[in-house]
Order: structure tokens, then C-alpha cells, then sequence
């Protein structure tokens, strides 16, 4: 397993290095939204981002490589709803909200997680952000817990970042996760006291224009999003490496500022045994909700 997390780290430091520092300035116009907005860009700038893309795609596919030819691979199939919301209260300050339901398998059957986050954000320009926050978790009744519920507390830092282009927006971000999970006794009945480890992840977001008038309301984009979880702390033995997202859909422009994607979610995931996997097939609709309350 070792052997794999410097390739992984060794992709996110290929990507984040094929941009600008997130503490630049771009060069956008309209300076919020969920994952960018109006400015310009070279030609080259956007085939080189399709490279980029394309690469995305190679590391997903290499990463199912190594980690598929284990024996002992669950695969599932599940349904992940989100809200997204992030508000602007001045030029300095917002807030962000999100809050996740997902499906335990065969698409509609059972839960198997619940999701609550929230956070304060502090803008560093128009176009880079620091958010600090908390999030509960609900794991609904499975594995070594069938019976019960198993709460989770999360606090969170992360560092976000956009690049827009004429038909491109990108967004990027690390975020830093403490992740508090109740102790398990047995299938009925929590443990006194939490298991706790680090979690780092690598998030980068790309969004292609489809429509001629670009990211306007009803206009229709191509997403391509892929995230890379990484454990770390002394209780993780087995499975640094935590799991990898692969996202391919689209999103509906609603208006200037919210956007609805839809499509197919694949995430493939390590189990703390270390030679146990999940890969799970899943449709994810997200719906993204920004609100600039600033006065104009």
C-alpha cells in the first residue's frame, strides 16, 4: 500500500504546480460564484488546461489500476444529494454550508451517511479563501455497527482557490480535516471515547462551456471533477491512502450565480484492514447555491 502514496502525492503537487499561485489575482470580472466566472485567456492557457484534464483522467484510471486487483473489493451502488451554499456578507467575510444525504446501496436502499457542515469564511481577494468550520456526520447503521448510528465530529480548514477563462472555470482546493469517530463496542452499543485520525484532500474542479452563451442562466456546461483523500495519524496503519473521487456530468446554469450538476460518481476507497476496497458507482445530483449580500 506504501508504495502508492507518493504516486498520488506525486499527481496533486503535478497539478497544483501547473497553475498560478492561489494568492495571484486572475483576471475575472464577476468575482462570485461557485466555481468561477466571466474573464479572458489565451488559447494555449485552455489546451493546456485540457491537458490537464486529460491527465485527471489517466491518474483516475491508474489509481483503479492498483488498487483494483485486490480480491476483495465490495462494489456498490448509491445516490449522493447535496446542498452547497456559500454567502458573502463584505469583501472580507462569508459563510459556507453544505449539507449531504447518500444511500447505502442498490441505488434507493437504506442510508449510509448524513452530512452537516458549516463554516466561516475569510476572503484574501475576490478570487482566493480561508474557511474554518465544523461538520457532524451521521453513519448510519452498517459494518461493525448494523444495529446502531455512529456519530462523527469534524472541524475543518481549507484553502480555496478559482481560475476563469472565456468557456473554462476552474476550482481548486486543500482542505484539512480532525476527524472524531465514536468508538464501536459492538453491533448494538457505542464505546466510551473516539478514534481519531487526519485527513487531507485534494480537490480540483473544471467546467467547460457547451452553450454560446457561455455560463449565462440556462446555459448547459461539461464537468470534470476528481478528489484525492489521504489518512494520516497514529491510528492509521493500513490505509493512508483513503479513497479517490471521479466525477463526469453536467451542470444547468440556474442563473448567474447557482448551478445544478448531475451525473456519475465513482469512488474507490480504501477500509482500514488495508486489503479490503469499496468502489462504488453512484449518481450524484449537487445543487449550488451563492449568495452575495454585499451592498452594490
Amino acid at each position: 500500500m506504501r508504495p502508492a502514496l507518493p504516486l498520488l502525492l506525486s499527481s496533486v503537487a503535478t497539478l497544483h504546480s501547473s497553475f498560478s499561485s492561489p494568492l495571484s489575482k486572475s483576471a475575472a470580472v464577476h468575482r462570485e460564484r461557485s466555481v468561477g466566472s466571466h474573464s479572458h485567456a489565451s488559447g494555449s492557457s485552455f489546451s493546456k488546461t485540457g491537458k490537464l484534464s486529460f491527465f485527471l483522467l489517466i491518474s483516475f484510471l491508474l489509481t483503479q489500476n492498483l488498487f483494483s486487483q485486490t480480491k476483495q473489493t465490495e462494489s456498490l451502488q448509491q445516490v449522493w444529494l447535496a446542498y452547497n451554499n456559500q454567502t458573502r456578507f463584505s469583501d472580507k467575510w462569508g459563510a459556507w454550508a453544505d449539507i449531504h444525504l447518500r444511500t447505502k446501496e442498490d441505488f434507493f436502499s437504506h442510508l449510509s451517511s448524513s452530512i452537516t457542515r458549516f463554516g466561516l469564511t475569510h476572503y484574501l481577494n475576490d478570487d482566493t479563501k480561508l474557511t474554518l468550520g465544523y461538520a457532524y456526520i451521521t453513519h448510519f447503521p452498517q459494518d461493525n455497527h448494523g444495529n446502531i448510528n455512529r456519530p462523527e465530529h469534524r472541524p475543518w480548514q481549507q484553502l480555496q482557490w478559482h481560475n476563469e477563462y472565456s468557456r473554462l472555470r476552474l476550482m481548486q482546493w486543500f482542505r484539512l480535516e480532525e476527524r472524531f469517530r465514536r468508538k464501536i463496542l459492538n453491533e448494538d452499543e457505542l464505546a466510551d471515547g473516539y478514534n481519531f485520525n487526519f485527513r487531507i484532500r485534494y480537490n480540483f474542479f473544471s467546467m467547460f462551456s457547451l452553450s454560446k452563451n457561455k455560463f449565462q442562466p440556462k446555459a448547459l456546461s461539461f464537468v470534470v471533477n476528481d478528489e484525492v483523500l489521504i489518512n494520516f495519524g497514529k491510528e492509521i496503519v493500513y490505509n493512508y491512502f483513503d479513497q479517490n473521487r471521479f466525477f463526469l456530468g453536467f451542470a444547468y446554469h440556474v442563473n448567474k450565480h447557482d448551478n445544478l450538476q448531475f451525473g456519475y460518481l465513482n469512488v474507490f476507497q480504501q477500509l482500514a484492514a488495508g486489503n479490503e476496497y469499496k468502489s462504488i458507482h453512484a449518481a450524484r445530483v449537487f445543487y449550488f447555491h451563492n449568495l452575495d449580500l454585499r451592498k452594490k
